[in-house]
């Protein structure tokens, strides 16, 4: 079975989506790989932002555990982002919601990065 490893994701301004990265969603900077910076999203997975600009509109889904999913929740509020249950709805400021993925229905969240692109955040109940 293949798992994913990396993903290499264009941004807009590298100061402000490691601030995000980090600061948001709570990832860790590992630094500089050659054009990338490194940032670990989980043990085996990592996202490696590149510079190179990029119009948004991109969609990705980290699955975090039901206290990490409150934890952003919080930051995402006080930070000011505008959220929404579903991806029609971020900017209602209403949510969170609940929708299938990988592993089932799970509670979700929706947000944009600085670079617009989407992100989503859910947390399967713990078993």
């Amino acid at each position: 079975m293949a798992v994913l490893d990396h993903l290499i994701l264009k941004v807009n301004d590298l100061a402000d989506s490691v601030a995000f990265y980090v600061g948001i969603l709570g990832f860790t900077n590992e630094g500089a790989s050659g054009p990338f910076t490194v940032i670990r999203v989980g043990r085996d997975c990592q996202l490696q932002l590149a510079p190179w600009g990029t119009p948004g509109m991109e969609h990705y889904a980290f699955s975090v555990s039901p206290e990490e999913f409150e934890d952003i929740f919080e930051r995402v509020k006080a930070a000011g982002i505008g959220y929404g249950p579903s991806f029609h709805a971020v900017g209602t400021n209403t949510g969170p919601g609940e929708e299938i993925g990988a592993r089932g229905a799970a509670p979700t969240l929706y947000f944009n990065d600085p670079n617009r692109h989407l992100i989503e955040i859910r947390a399967y109940p713990v078993a």
